[in-house]
């Protein structure tokens, strides 16, 4: 399960300075995404080799001083209800507000670890101002500046040390897990209907891991799953407004907890900038992906329209293009089983582990036909290859320069492994090592 830190505060104490920080610092960032109000809310971090999703609750209320108070406690209520970790940012040159106040004692009545980040302590007086905040009560609090970066690395270190170690567990036994992903409105919960509706026998509701995910266990057809949905839980209050946001993060978590991610797309509005954030976040994440397109009956057809359809779908979500994609209506069950077909193919094709005779077989060929260009007047060689022994396949090419390879034939060598050896579906990782 994914660890999620959300950074909340009042405006302009410099949350979103100190998000782009930790999404461009390469040593801290892995992976930062474009949001859906205001450039990159969401991200996934990494720091002392732990990963863990990173929220902006900023940018998802008005960005004025005259912010209302029900936005402020929205925001923290959302912050608190959905990470694991918040980090509370206050501002050391204007010192304690009514409005930091009144947000400390939200945070305060919050079972979750609270961290007070003081930004804008850049110089010795502003550290001296700075001590006022330790009138607010919390146990954690960092003095840094989001600008120069100084006091990140402390913050990060504290935070690192509350994520537990991921246990691996033995995979074989794992039914497959499969999350309906997508915006609001393409019809997630429709699908999750016509999958389990009728058929009561198979509904067995499993208490979710977090209070925002439902599982289900499918088991009808000789075929047996866990569906993740996200789709129509817990309505709450005001939900309106934060829809969106609540759909990002449901969508994030959900991945975290899936094998395959079920990205269901609305035939009529098409492939939009947040189904592409979706995709690629499913990317990082290594996860198995089927990208259905839903509400097909609704479209005019002509002989072209399905294959036209796709081509310009792949295009959009290039260079990742090997992904199966199925033309659906949840209303009028079309191809509904389909979909569970090709979701546990997916499945199974990022469990493939392939034997290292074989694969050096292939791909040494491969390699000979197409060698990599010279680089310094070096000839590169890549000597063995090997499978690493990690939940998305990995592979690992042992050659004389490792870092001289460039993109283009790492993308070959993908290619080739795809070609022979049946991913679709999986994204698939290539390094180079010295041998």
């Amino acid at each position: 399960m994914g660890f999620t830190v959300a950074i909340t505060g009042r405006p302009n104490v410099g949350k979103s300075t100190f998000f782009n920080r930790m999404l461009e610092e390469r040593k801290a960032i892995v992976d930062n995404l474009s949001g859906v109000t205001r450039d990159r809310q969401y991200g996934v971090a990494e720091w002392n080799g732990k990963k863990f999703n990173m929220i902006d609750t900023g940018g998802f209320v008005p960005d004025s001083e005259d912010i209302f108070e029900s936005e402020i406690r929205k925001q923290v209520s959302i912050a608190i209800e959905e990470a694991n970790l918040v980090i509370f940012m206050c501002d050391a040159a204007t010192g304690i507000t009514a409005l930091d106040e009144a947000m400390a004692d939200l945070l305060r009545h919050s079972t979750k670890p609270v961290f007070l980040a003081v930004n804008k302590v850049d110089n010795p007086e502003r550290m001296i101002d700075a001590t006022e905040f330790y009138s607010m009560g919390f146990d954690h609090i960092f003095f840094l500046s989001s600008i120069s970066g100084s006091g990140t690395g402390e913050l990060l270190d504290e935070l690192v040390k509350l994520i537990p170690e991921t246990v691996v567990e033995e995979e074989e036994k794992e039914l497959p897990k499969f999350a309906i992903i997508g915006q609001p409105n393409v019809g997630k919960s429709s699908l999750l209907n016509m999958l389990l509706g009728e058929e009561r026998t198979i509904v067995s509701d499993i208490a979710g891991t977090t209070r925002d995910t439902i599982h289900t266990h499918y088991n009808l057809f000789q075929k047996e799953f866990i569906l993740i949905d996200t789709a129509g839980i817990r309505k709450k209050k005001r939900v309106e407004e934060s829809l969106e946001f609540y759909s990002v993060i449901r969508a994030i978590k959900a991945m975290d907890e899936a094998d395959v991610c079920l990205l269901l797309l609305d035939a009529e509005k098409g492939v939009t900038a947040q189904d592409i954030n979706i995709f690629s976040l499913a990317v990082r994440k290594g996860k198995g992906i089927v990208v259905l397109v839903n509400k097909w009956d609704l479209i005019e057809k002509t002989t072209h329209t399905a294959k036209e359809y796709e081509k310009e779908l792949k295009e959009r979500l290039a260079p990742f293009t090997d992904v199966p994609v199925l033309f659906i209506s949840a209303i009028y069950k079309l191809r509904i089983f389909k979909v569970i077909e090709v979701a546990l193919q997916v499945f199974e094709n990022r469990r493939r582990k392939i034997p290292t005779s074989q694969l050096n077989d292939v791909m040494l060929k491969a390699v000979a036909a197409y060698k990599a260009p010279v680089v310094r007047g070096n000839q590169i060689k890549i000597k063995y290859v090997t499978q690493l022994p990690t939940v998305v396949p990995s592979f690992a090419f042992f050659c004389n320069y490792p870092d001289d390879i460039k993109q283009p034939y790492k993308n070959y060598l993908e290619n080739q492994l795809r070609a022979n050896f049946k991913f679709t579906g999986v994204p698939v990782r290539i390094f180079f090592r010295k041998k």
